[in-house]
């Protein structure tokens, strides 16, 4: 029986979930939102947090202040407030509200930054707005997801091992990229530590990061507006683009067999679904990652009215995808 005193202590790292009997193709997921931040972020959050406290440049009287998409910001919120340190989350409108209302449950003020930087989007306007406020107040202390190798370093040391345990004969990782700290946490130590595993990068359409042309993206957590200072593509072999309204469908698919999960699950179950449907290869053990639940998702892309209006009526009438793939 777990007994914890703080609540990053626990994280349920050993479930997944096996998905072919919902797509017909071999494919385990490794759910990553069974803790009490709700995402995978509680690592990378733990650890830059630990980071700071360990090189002294978060102390008592500092104030955190971290952009994020969202689940970052409730995992930081988390810990702030078992910590008791204070926090400005620094996020945009795509941020779903019921996350925006965790942060603020938890403690932590929320600045919404509403108009997207000329250049960089809502990203680069909340990088932005985090630079003028460190610069003005030396008492804020920015962890910067960004850029952070404790970012990285979090899932290189916690998230593949543990799928390294589980399956010792893995052949492909597929890997959402956001800030990339999973996708390079991952990558790294396959690539130094375990014997050969492809790593394919899955990343939403619309998303600059690996030099795509920016567009519309409307689902928090992956891709990005600025191409993230962590990536070094070396170490990707393959690189999936999906559109959002494939990787809606595919969380609705999901939904109907009882399993409901975030945005970002749905697009990299997509992405990987098709790159296994191109390659036609019995026999892999294929493995991917879900940052996080469906829960805080309720009111858009499990809500039907915000479905029609960005997406159309017609949209969960088909379910295949049309994941467009490139090598990195």
């Amino acid at each position: 029986m777990p007994v914890i005193r703080i609540p990053q202590e626990y994280n349920e790292e050993e479930l997944y979930v096996a998905l072919e009997p919902i797509f017909g193709r071999s494919l385990y997921l490794k759910c990553e939102g069974f803790n009490f931040a709700g995402s995978i972020k509680l690592k990378a959050a733990s650890e830059m947090v630990r980071a700071a406290e360990r090189d002294g440049v978060l102390t008592r009287s500092s104030v955190l202040v971290e952009s994020t998409s969202g689940n970052l910001g409730v995992a930081l919120s988390m810990i702030a407030a078992s910590k008791g340190y204070r926090l400005l989350c620094v996020t945009d409108a795509h941020c779903n509200r019921s996350t925006r209302r965790l942060m603020e449950a938890l403690g932590s003020r929320v600045h919404v930054v509403a108009a997207p930087d000329a250049k960089g989007g809502l990203l680069g306007a909340r990088l932005n707005y985090v630079r003028a406020l460190c610069a003005a107040d030396d008492r804020c202390v920015w962890l910067n997801q960004h850029a952070n190798p404790h970012n990285w370093k979090a899932h290189y040391r916690s998230t593949a091992p543990a799928i390294a345990r589980q399956f010792p004969q893995l052949d492909v990782l597929f890997v959402g990229a956001g800030t990339t700290g999973t996708l390079m946490g991952c990558a790294r130590y396959f690539r130094e530590r375990h014997r050969r595993v492809r790593i394919v990068a899955v990343d939403s359409v619309g998303s600059v990061t690996f030099g795509g042309a920016p567009g519309r993206r409307m689902i928090p957590g992956l891709g990005t507006s600025v191409r993230p200072q962590l990536l070094d593509e070396s170490y990707v072999d393959e690189v999936v683009h999906v559109e959002e309204r494939d990787a809606v469908r595919t969380c609705h698919r999901l939904a109907r067999y009882g399993f409901l999960f975030g945005g970002s699950t749905g697009t990299v179950v997509s992405g990987a679904m098709g790159w296994l449907t191109r390659h036609g290869e019995e026999g892999l053990t294929a493995v991917t990652i879900a940052p996080d639940l469906g829960e805080r998702y309720l009111d858009t892309i499990y809500q039907t009215n915000w479905l029609q209006d960005l997406y159309g009526e017609d949209l969960l009438n088909a379910d295949q995808p049309t994941a467009d793939l490139r090598s990195a």
